[in-house]
């Protein structure tokens, strides 16, 4: 696979072209046969999509290689996470059944898992979360602001996201800079990401630089109902500061559940989103 790579890699721009849609039509037949989540989850983690990054005819720099390879890193590590069932543990169970679950890592800490289906075709939420990325502020209270520093090739970019802080500011101001990738492969898709450095945005005045990451979203249609989406949610967060660890299970956990309520209106409002 190695010599099969380097092969690719020094070959003329029209033959790596050629070579990138091969792969990806390959990897689109292979979903489409298999499109149950662990045999999706064995696919993306034969890396193909970090392969065919580098197949573009547009040669990336050495940091933007380096991005591209911490969204794929963030991407194998949470499907990972999300491909281990053992050990999870309710949260909450709110009534329209949405649950929210949560397990120690010994490398990571606690994380949550939302998992909930959204009355709304895979095509409307992955374009509002991945394609209108930047609006996220105007429906997520949760969330001041969100832009996008950077964008690497088709599937990564540098984004820093603004976090409104908790009410009776239990939780103060945080904000995140993070590289987040999204692959859709069939009826599939996932948004991964992970803190990382952007000299360009150093600590802002006022906030508490927080970490996330390894963290996804899933995204397939529901089994029987195409027309209604599963969305799995896998987020690890360190918010800084000096704050018990009761509190902040019950805001991350809350969190899980308020956006699901809140994208459910969002996706409600009449017209494209």
């Amino acid at each position: 696979c190695q010599r099969v790579t380097r092969s690719l890699l020094s070959s003329p721009p029209g033959l790596r072209r050629q070579a990138a849609v091969a792969i990806s039509q390959e990897l689109s037949r292979l979903a489409c046969r298999s499109p149950g989540p662990s045999a999706w989850i064995h696919q993306v983690r034969r890396r193909s999509s970090l392969l065919s990054s580098r197949l573009e005819e547009k040669p990336f720099s050495e940091m933007e290689m380096s991005y591209i390879k911490q969204g794929e890193e963030a991407l194998q590590k949470s499907l990972r996470i999300l491909e281990d069932q053992d050990d999870w543990k309710t949260e909450t169970v709110a009534g329209n059944g949405d649950k929210v679950l949560s397990k120690v890592l010994p490398d990571v800490g606690k994380v949550f898992r939302l998992e909930v289906v959204v009355d709304q075709p895979l095509d409307r939420v992955y374009g509002e979360l991945v394609d209108n990325m930047e609006q996220m502020g105007d429906w997520n209270p949760n969330v001041k602001e969100v832009r996008i520093l950077e964008k690497i090739g088709k599937d990564t970019v540098i984004t820093h996201e603004k976090a409104a802080a908790t009410p009776g500011n239990i939780v103060g101001p945080r904000d995140f800079v993070s590289v987040r990738c999204s692959k859709r492969r069939g009826s599939t898709c996932v948004l991964a990401g992970m803190s990382t450095s952007y000299g360009a945005m150093p600590e802002q005045e006022g906030f508490i630089r927080a970490e996330n990451g390894p963290t996804c979203m899933v995204l397939r249609p529901l089994p029987g109902s195409p027309s209604r989406t599963r969305l799995t949610w896998l987020l690890s967060i360190d918010l800084k500061g000096w704050l018990p660890k009761t509190i902040i299970n019950q805001v991350l956990s809350q969190t899980q559940v308020d956006f699901a309520k809140h994208l459910r209106q969002r996706l409600a409002r009449p017209g494209p989103a």
